[in-house]
């Protein structure tokens, strides 16, 4: 029996193999799974939209330009030889009679000057508080493209050291003794503003301003703080005797007209940020140039160093959004009359009623929701987008059997609101612009409002594109 068993064949055991059960969840969330990878595959080698946070901002579209000063100066001259000392300050208001400069004729007491010790703390707070003015007012309007800017300085600086001085040895003057006679105190022959300078454009007028006169390369002026001897008819110094003043500027002949036409326009001196209004007045100059007289009646002061100013006209000053212009974008949408826009849902969501077709032909209604990006007031029709919508789209008037075909089209320009997680179109009411920025409207009914963001350039997105931030 044994033996019958070991004569039998053995058979191998191979293992059961169960067949593959896929079953529908396995599917969904296999597809779920490649698509979220290629998503993050996606964002990984993208370059995602960058927003920009709308502000409330100003923008003037503003002109600049470059004139020439011209004052109401007086040149006051040497009555006599000698050696000069000043006493009164450039930019400083002086009465009829008071000391200016004294002319030394023998150069005894100039001598007698120089050999008493100011000392170590001479200058009172109110001198060094003039030190650190003229300081501060230099570094604040220094242009590298003016560069002799800094040299008028140097002679401004050097003038007020010899002024505060001159003004102590004067204060001692009964020191003096024998040398107080050697020289003349000289007065102020009437009320003025003190300047040391001189350029040859003090008796210039508005009306024979040219462009060879404007040209500051050929341009130059005399330190006449600098002079230590002078002789009789020579320039000392000038005054300007009132605060009204014109600045002369170039301009196209259509906007001479213009600014003419403004009456007074407000100024800002590119020097301090200074603001004033002037009146404008259209001049043709002997060359046959077009020029405006800008007409001033304060701040001369502030400007008695200068015979050339730039100055912005401020025209048109906006208050709103300020965006990015890379920003803006424009699209396409249909116009619907405001009659066939119909709400409908327990969210009373803006839609319109088209008109359908079943299979056998019989016509039908469907309400197709919709956003409404704008309003025109005159026509009294809404932006409808061309995604929901199809040109030649036969619309149906609610509780009536009026119809509209869709084939009107009108672009819009506005910007991609990125709040929601992806691009919102809307639209924007542009109340000026530079180069770089715009000022839009604000708290407009499709427009921004303000912290909204946006996407900062409008081509790197297309419309209800999600955003990954």
């Amino acid at each position: 029996m044994a033996q019958k068993r070991r004569n039998q064949k053995v058979k191998r055991i191979k293992r059961y193999r169960k067949p593959l059960n896929l079953n529908i969840g396995m599917v969904i969330f296999a597809a779920v799974l490649v698509y979220v990878i290629y998503c993050v595959m996606n964002y990984l080698r993208s370059d995602p939209p960058r927003p920009y946070e709308v502000t409330e901002g100003s923008l003037s579209t503003n002109l600049t330009y470059r004139g020439i000063a011209l004052r109401n100066e007086q040149v006051v001259t040497a009555q006599t030889s000698g050696y000069l000392s000043y006493y009164a300050r450039e930019g400083e208001r002086v009465a009829k009679g008071d000391v200016v400069y004294t002319i030394d004729e023998t150069g005894q007491f100039k001598e007698y000057q120089e050999s008493i010790s100011l000392g170590e703390n001479t200058l009172s707070k109110q001198q060094l508080m003039e030190f650190r003015s003229e300081i501060v007012n230099f570094v604040h309007g220094f242009s590298p493209q003016n560069f002799s800017s800094a040299y008028n300085f140097k002679y401004e600086l050097s003038s007020t050291v010899l002024r505060l001085a001159n003004a102590n040895m004067l204060k001692d003057l009964n020191s003096a003794g024998d040398y107080a006679g050697n020289f003349q105190t000289c007065r102020a022959p009437d009320t003025g503003i003190v300047a040391y300078w001189m350029d040859g454009y003090e008796s210039l007028t508005p009306e024979q301003v040219t462009m060879d006169i404007l040209d500051e390369k050929a341009y130059g002026k005399t330190q006449l703080a600098d002079i230590e001897l002078a002789a009789v008819s020579d320039p000392i110094y000038k005054l300007a005797q009132n605060e009204e003043w014109n600045l002369v500027i170039p301009v196209e002949a259509e906007e001479g007209a213009m600014l003419e036409k403004e009456g007074y326009v407000r100024v800002r001196f590119q020097k301090n940020q200074y603001e004033s209004w002037a009146s404008t007045k259209m001049l043709v100059g002997p060359d046959g140039g077009h020029y405006v007289q800008l007409g001033f009646n304060n701040s001369m002061v502030t400007f008695i160093s200068e015979r050339f100013l730039e100055v912005e006209l401020l025209l048109n000053q906006q208050v709103g959004l300020k965006i990015p212009l890379s920003s803006i974008a424009r699209r396409n949408f249909f116009l619907v009359p405001e009659t066939f826009i119909t709400q409908s849902g327990t969210n009373a969501s803006n839609g319109v009623l088209r008109r359908t077709y079943l299979e056998d032909g019989t016509p039908s209604t469907e309400y197709v929701e919709t956003d409404l990006y704008s309003y025109d007031e005159e026509t009294g029709d809404y932006y409808i987008d061309t995604d929901v919508l199809g040109m030649g789209d036969v619309l149906l008037m609610p509780d009536s059997q009026a119809t509209y075909t869709v084939s009107r089209m009108e672009t819009l320009i506005g910007v991609y609101n990125m709040n929601k997680g992806y691009a919102d179109f809307r639209e924007i009411n542009i109340l000026a612009q530079n180069d770089e920025y715009a000022i839009v409207a604000s708290n407009t009914r499709y427009g921004l409002n303000v912290y909204d963001n946006i996407v900062l350039d409008a081509s790197t997105v297309t419309d209800a594109q999600l955003i990954y931030e």
